[in-house]
């Protein structure tokens, strides 16, 4: 059937990406607001260095990567889609059943790869050279981001197809398999996937110098609460926008995505209250996040009650995880761990309990659950492994660590050679006089 442009579904498409793009900017300004003030500059340029490199591969070999021609289940050709060149035939668009250009679909998508590598980011506050974040963003979307976003949106080993992971479990019936994992916008490919690679950084860097013994508060909680209603505002691209066309699908996403967070953030602030005895602003922002997180997977298999249900359950344990660190002394500076990880794998697991169409708790077995659980486990495995690798090459080649001095005195002028606010600079100058 030739391809029929859909202006409509077009506009949403191209909307969505728009709406996912500025949501690394959000995040620079939500991570931003949540360092001290000698390192804001330091984390905001983490997201956006994410933006320029991941950006640049995305259109040489990351689509190829993640929906081309299937190698082995794990990545696709690379060459196939090179530069994005033969995407001006629109009948090899991810979205020509919707309507929507190859070169839309492939831009909403770049979007998806870029805000991954942001998120990890947050694991490595203040201590790691911004170079070496550099390298490791380029490194670590090519070997981990692309083969996993292939293995389970384009055509690989924990997809829907016949020669996926839940087909041999399960069976296949018109080349679908009978019980297909359910990943709508990214519970495993972006943040299970992001969670674990944060928490395999923040073991080898270390910890920051005077963690566990010094306060880290965050220095401008305006720009946390302002980062997190950008990223609200943004979700809706990435959620809704992940149906493909303006229709239903879209609207049912969108309904759940605001629930959810409500739901999300009022449980996280109970939670904070009953236990610290008071709600706090960090807590709202962090409540809206995990609540986000958790939905992306579900937002189109459940109902708007399970999604209220299930922003409930993530608020109230990602609440609970962020003291982990403390717990085991992991220095995940900003609680990728506690909030994306635990989020996504709330998400993706209650998946199979809530889902309308095969969830336990709608008369669909127990078949749905255990996928959900093999896809989850999958991703942190692959994740884990593959970014121990690449994080340990760097260490030993180039190195993570900024110089103590450097850390004390601050990354943003040590790394950038400036600062956020000019009373840092100023007390770095009498610092120097003054030795």
């Amino acid at each position: 059937m030739p391809f029929e442009l859909d202006t409509g579904n077009t506009a949403w498409l191209l909307t969505s990406a728009a709406l996912v793009l500025l949501m690394t900017p959000a995040l620079a300004f939500f991570y931003g607001g949540m360092v001290r003030g000698k390192s804001v500059l330091n984390m905001m340029m983490m997201s956006f260095g994410a933006i320029a490199v991941v950006g640049i591969i995305w259109v040489l070999w990351g689509y190829s990567m993640t929906f081309g021609s299937d190698v082995a289940g794990v990545f696709g050709n690379p060459t196939e889609f090179f530069g994005l060149a033969p995407l001006t035939d629109d009948s090899n668009s991810l979205l020509a059943a919707s309507g929507v250009p190859a070169l839309v679909a492939a831009g909403f998508q770049a979007t998806f790869a870029i805000i991954t590598v942001a998120l990890i980011s947050g694991a490595i506050a203040d201590r790691a050279r911004f170079g070496a974040w550099l390298v490791f963003a380029g490194v670590w979307v090519t070997l981990v981001y692309f083969p996993l976003a292939h293995m389970v949106w384009g055509g690989g080993l924990l997809g829907a197809g016949e020669n996926g992971i839940a087909a041999a479990i399960y069976g296949v019936t018109d080349g679908i398999a009978n019980v297909a994992p359910i990943d709508f916008a990214g519970g495993t490919v972006v943040h299970i996937n992001a969670g674990i690679a944060g928490l395999v950084l923040a073991l080898i860097i270390g910890k920051r110098k005077g963690f566990g013994k010094e306060p880290m508060r965050p220095h401008n909680l305006p720009f946390v609460m302002l980062g997190a209603a950008l990223l609200w505002f943004g979700w809706f691209g990435f959620n809704a926008g992940s149906a493909g066309a303006a229709n239903e699908v879209a609207g049912l996403a969108w309904v759940n995505t605001t629930v959810a967070t409500c739901a999300a953030m009022a449980a996280w602030l109970l939670t904070e209250r009953l236990r610290d005895g008071h709600a706090t602003s960090l807590g709202a922002a962090s409540g809206i996040v995990a609540g986000l997180v958790a939905i992306t997977p579900a937002a189109a298999a459940v109902n708007p009650i399970g999604a209220i249900a299930l922003g409930a359950v993530a608020g109230v344990l990602c609440a609970l995880a962020v003291g982990l660190k403390y717990r085991f002394g992991y220095d995940d500076s900003l609680d990728v761990v506690g909030v994306h990880l635990v989020g996504g794998l709330v998400g993706t697991v209650l998946i199979g309990l809530l889902a309308t169409d095969t969830g336990l708790l709608y008369g669909g077995g127990i078949d749905q659950l255990v996928i959900q659980v093999v896809i989850a486990l999958a991703a942190v495995i692959f994740s884990g492994v593959l970014t121990f690798v690449i994080g340990t090459v760097i260490k030993v080649t180039m190195g993570w660590r900024i110089s103590e001095e450097a850390e004390v005195g601050g990354i943003d002028l040590a790394e950038h050679g400036e600062t956020a606010y000019e009373t840092i600079a100023q007390g770095r100058v009498i610092q120097e006089v003054r030795a």
